[in-house]
């Protein structure tokens, strides 16, 4: 044990100078829980595996500390003083230390890391998001109601002009935002400028029908920063102000390609596509952080919106707990984790301007004039992964906000009546829910979603008695 890192009960940890975190932690062969917590705080700190004697009482006070440990569920908490971090808002240096070598060290069975918190004088050398979900629906001049969008499936193998014509049908079907697909980029079968230019030819004859302003998010993820901003350079030579995004495969193509994306652009909305991120957020996986982690450190790097899952409505992995959890910590002032409760406010947690605005939040108004310059700006969730017309209800209801943006892709194009049906068909179940009418009651009258709801009732069915009539590779 590394004496020098355990301080239980220390109280220094909450005077604003320390990030904190939550691990679960299983050391190998029956280390006790206090013995490898300080070897993980050593290592994601300022040590190693063993007592550095050439230490100075400077280094050492830089030094992250386990400061509560629960041996029964085997959780540590651990303060890192924030200074021992890059300065300049460096939120991969972060991850660095917390979600770094530590995951390597051989003497580990489990390391996950569940929770943090950011004290508000942290806060303070983060840029956080630039353009929000505010600016967007002033955009789209869509006050309250998510922004339906959608993802061109099939997500691969299109032309750049079949590509567009999918866009063009979901948005004169009513639909606001279109996304490529996380592998879309500058395939042979549709070059990206190409793509570009389809999409905005696509996009002005949309608008001139329907009256209606759309966006589209453009994936410039690139092997490197000139082609990252080249691409990025082509949508603004096409493309209207605010009718364009610039997606990023945050986890694959890295937090330094989201923060140069924020800083470069902070007039484009910034679309973090969480890609690769189920091989350490998912509960089986013993080492990694979690979804709502994620969350807290997209909204430190400035994304102005994440996927944050489907609440275990859709397809993907993800409780409703969490997938809730991480939605309100991209967009709430105030947002309770397992762990910590985190306020996004640079000012002190009496003051009673801040006091004012989380009441009103819990109680469902807003807080507009509460100033930006006392908080991180939000985080808008994105909310993709086998929902469709017959789910939008179910997802609202388990959410509980309507700040985000919806991107379908099977559930929009795979409707009998094509791809403009299926947006019809979102807006109108939509429709359904805000009436407070039961969906097959609104679709008497609403052919696309009568179709729709037709359609993925049997398609559940389909798959939910699948496995009775066939079990495949069972043993006789």
């Amino acid at each position: 044990m590394q004496l020098q890192y355990l301080k239980l009960g220390n109280r220094d940890v909450f005077n604003g100078q320390y990030l904190l975190a939550t691990y679960r932690i299983r050391g190998k062969g029956g280390i006790p829980l206090d013995d490898i917590a300080t070897e993980v705080a050593a290592e994601s700190s300022t040590g190693s595996n063993v007592k550095i004697k050439v230490a100075t009482s400077y280094s050492e006070s830089m030094n992250a500390v386990v400061y509560r440990i629960d041996e029964e569920r085997n959780l540590a908490w651990i303060a890192y003083p924030w200074r021992i971090f890059d300065r300049g808002g460096n939120v991969q240096n972060i991850i660095t230390f917390l979600a770094g070598n530590v995951f390597g060290m051989s003497s580990l069975e489990e390391c996950k890391l569940l929770d943090v918190y950011f004290p508000p004088q942290m806060l303070v050398h983060y840029e956080g998001p630039s353009y929000t979900i505010s600016n967007m629906r002033e955009y789209l001049n869509i006050e309250k109601r998510p922004i339906f969008g959608t993802i061109i499936k099939p997500k691969i193998g299109l032309t750049s002009s079949e590509y567009a014509e999918l866009c063009y049908d979901f948005w004169v079907g009513g639909g606001d935002f279109v996304k490529n697909d996380e592998p879309q980029a500058d395939q042979d079968f549709a070059p990206f400028d190409m793509m570009v230019r389809d999409v905005r030819y696509a996009m002005d004859k949309a608008e001139q029908e329907t009256g209606r302003t759309k966006v589209h998010s453009f994936n410039i993820s690139s092997a490197d920063y000139d082609t990252m901003i080249h691409r990025a350079e082509i949508i603004r030579s096409m493309m209207k102000p605010g009718s364009y995004a610039f997606l990023i495969d945050g986890i694959t193509a890295g937090w330094m390609a989201v923060q140069t994306v924020r800083r470069k652009y902070p007039d484009v909305f910034l679309h973090f596509h969480r890609a690769g991120h189920g091989a350490f957020t998912r509960d089986e996986a013993p080492f990694g952080f979690t979804v709502p982690v994620l969350t807290k450190f997209a909204r430190l790097a400035g994304a102005s919106g994440i996927h944050t899952g489907t609440a275990a409505v859709g397809k993907m992995a993800g409780s409703p707990k969490e997938d809730v959890m991480a939605a309100n910590h991209a967009l709430k002032l105030f947002s309770k984790g397992d762990f910590f409760n985190q306020i996004w406010s640079e000012i002190p947690e009496k003051d009673q301007d801040l006091i004012n605005a989380i009441e009103k939040e819990s109680k469902g108004e807003s807080y507009n004039n509460f100033g930006s310059w006392r908080m991180t700006k939000p985080t808008c969730p994105i909310i993709s992964g086998g929902l469709n017309p017959t789910l939008i209800g179910k997802f609202l209801d388990v959410v509980g906000t309507q700040d985000f943006i919806t991107t379908m892709g099977g559930g929009v194009h795979s409707h009998p009546m094509g791809t403009k049906a299926g947006a019809k068909a979102v807006l109108q179940a939509y429709e359904a829910w805000e009436k407070k009418i039961p969906l097959e009651e609104y679709a008497n009258d609403k052919e696309e979603l009568r179709v729709a709801i037709d359609f993925f009732q049997k398609k559940k069915d389909v798959v939910n008695t699948q496995p009775k009539e066939f079990v495949p590779f069972q043993k006789e």
